[in-house]
């Protein structure tokens, strides 16, 4: 396991929100936020985000008592990534920002680097 606070960042907003689903859910304390990059999507790349446990090679990093955990290959797509939580007139959900991306599909869920 190794320690990587500089892969992405979890804005204040996401944390709560994250808060409120793992109470919801009633996850244990062994679990946290994986968030990963799958291949899919009409751009190629396609975000990812669940409750699951840590496995042996996970980077994992803490946002004020939220633990968020992402795999070494999701890491090279994730660098620089802001997760946030927006509520608003078009819509209530997490979004990812992503400098890295060259190109995007309109409902913003997947990506091309």
């Amino acid at each position: 396991m190794e320690q990587a606070q500089n892969i992405i960042t979890v804005t204040e907003k996401a944390v709560e929100q994250i808060k409120n689903i793992y109470q919801k859910e009633g996850k244990s304390l062994d679990y946290g936020l994986r968030v990963g990059v799958v291949g899919g999507g009409c751009s190629g790349l396609s975000y990812k985000i669940d409750f699951d446990q840590v496995k042996e090679k996970d980077n994992i990093l803490q946002f004020d008592n939220v633990k968020v955990l992402i795999d070494l290959k999701s890491a090279i797509y994730l660098k620089g990534v802001i997760l946030d939580f927006e509520d608003g007139l078009k819509g209530k959900g997490f979004v990812f920002k992503n400098p890295n991306a060259t190109n995007t599909c309109g409902c913003g869920e997947s990506f091309s680097v």
